[in-house]
């Protein structure tokens, strides 16, 4: 079918290989071609219809960035065209401040701005604790926004007005509560979809697309590891903000920020300018980028 005669849509929701597309005439359950699932809520697309409600992907517009995670074998598209990322994190259950840094990296790796959610901030016994292991994020600039999603959303609505927003976080951290609380017809939307991908109790793994004024918000499941296998190093070291003003300043060219000498980053690290513990995360983090290559060199 020729280009002119496909329907522009939004994919606002996506499970395996099927689709829901939001288009200016209504919604349609859409399905791929062949094994091709590579699109994400928030993804530009044309599409055949193919009646009752139903349409093919044809083809998927220009992305302006895309956030995902990759380990050396697979990988999992979360969210396209975003202006924001916000990262859940909550006083209890504790959450990974090295899950957090991950995040952070893949929004920094396609330049998408990013802050931080502090949910259940009511349990004061935990909230403490819970600022002390942002404090880190919060000295680099990453804004923390403090709410109980269970009485109020409202520190968190002005930064999402008109934004096109993707929530991210670990499991447990009350991401539902939040969409609940900053979507009200969240709850009944997930129901109508599940009926409609057939995805009866797998809907925890649904990304969602909810429209809100100008924007959107999506919503994806929760996380228990973020890899970032795509990553080249070189990116990795510049997605670590507090490196930058470092980078091509160590004695040698290709430095691992090891146990190499003259080493800028390890120098700024024993003077305090940078923090050992997000030192330690780009170390993890780039070990398994090293593996991942070397297990799956076709990657």
């Amino acid at each position: 079918m020729s280009t002119q005669a496909l329907i522009s849509g939004t994919v606002t929701a996506a499970f395996g290989r099927h689709f829901e597309v939001r288009t200016d005439n209504g919604t349609l359950r859409c399905h791929t071609r062949g094994k091709k699932n590579d699109y994400a809520c928030g993804d530009e697309v044309g599409i055949a219809p193919a009646g009752d409600g139903q349409g093919v992907i044809e083809t998927r517009y220009p992305r302006r960035n895309l956030l995902w995670r990759s380990d050396a074998f697979r990988q999992k598209l979360l969210a396209s065209n975003l202006s924001r990322v916000v990262v859940v994190t909550a006083t209890e259950p504790g959450f990974s401040d090295l899950l957090v840094s991950r995040c952070l990296v893949a929004a920094e790796s396609e330049n998408i701005p990013a802050l931080i959610a502090l949910n259940k901030a009511d349990l004061t016994a935990s909230l403490p604790a819970a600022r002390e292991r942002l404090s880190v994020f919060a000295t680099l600039g990453y804004p923390v926004i403090e709410l109980s999603a269970l009485h109020s959303a409202d520190t968190l609505e002005s930064w999402l007005q008109d934004e096109r927003v993707l929530l991210v976080g670990q499991s447990g951290m009350g991401k539902s509560t939040l969409i609940n609380a900053l979507v009200p017809f969240a709850a009944a939307t997930v129901g109508e979809i599940s009926i409609a991908l057939g995805s009866g109790s797998h809907t925890t793994t649904l990304t969602r697309l909810y429209p809100r004024g100008k924007g959107w918000l999506i919503d994806s499941p929760g996380l228990q590891a973020f890899g970032l296998a795509h990553l080249h190093p070189g990116a990795l070291e510049a997605a670590f903000i507090e490196f930058r003003p470092y980078l091509g300043q160590c004695r040698f060219r290709d430095c691992r920020h090891d146990a190499e000498p003259g080493c800028a980053l390890r120098a700024a690290v024993e003077s305090k300018a940078i923090s050992a513990r997000r030192f330690e995360h780009y170390h993890l983090i780039r070990e398994e980028i090293v593996f991942a290559c070397r297990a799956n060199p076709k990657r």
